[in-house]
């Protein structure tokens, strides 16, 4: 069901405003520790009873609790060097190959300072579904399109 509401209200910004400063900067957090491997950062920005739910071409997966959600931050790890969006009001980060096919779409609901919920979607058929902008490149990227 999360799904299809994405589908239906992705939106790109470059500042998502409507996440919120407080959001994005928690997101930020989490985004940069994943990516980083520091375990401990990623517990101060996780609620204790965060929900992270992952859409594959498998099936759908649930991890729940901090410590659990902190083991397996490497799906956002890799969406870190996504572009920022925003989903249905919250804060997400979207990622594409360099052929410009998207890999990943991740959304995060933030309360009091903290991740109380993660949602990725990885399943190529799902996000072939939805309505998502195109690719943002860097801008080194954009000067030679062909660069890899």
């Amino acid at each position: 069901m999360l799904a299809s509401r994405a589908r239906r209200k992705v939106q790109a910004a470059q500042q998502p405003a409507s996440a919120g400063r407080e959001q994005r900067e928690v997101v930020q957090a989490f985004l940069a520790a994943a990516r980083d491997g520091r375990f401990e950062q990623l517990l101060q920005v996780l609620h204790p009873e965060v929900r992270f739910t992952v859409h594959t071409a498998s099936g759908t997966f649930v991890t729940l609790g901090a410590t659990e959600v902190a083991t397996r931050a490497r799906v956002a790890g890799s969406a870190a060097r996504g572009h920022a969006a925003t989903v249905n009001g919250r804060p997400g980060v979207i990622s594409w190959d360099k052929e410009g096919n998207p890999l990943s779409l991740l959304t995060f609901t933030v309360t009091d300072g903290r991740i109380t919920e993660l949602t990725a979607v990885v399943d190529p058929a799902e996000l072939a579904l939805m309505n998502l902008p195109d690719p943002v490149w860097p801008k080194a990227r954009q000067a030679d399109p062909d660069r890899a």
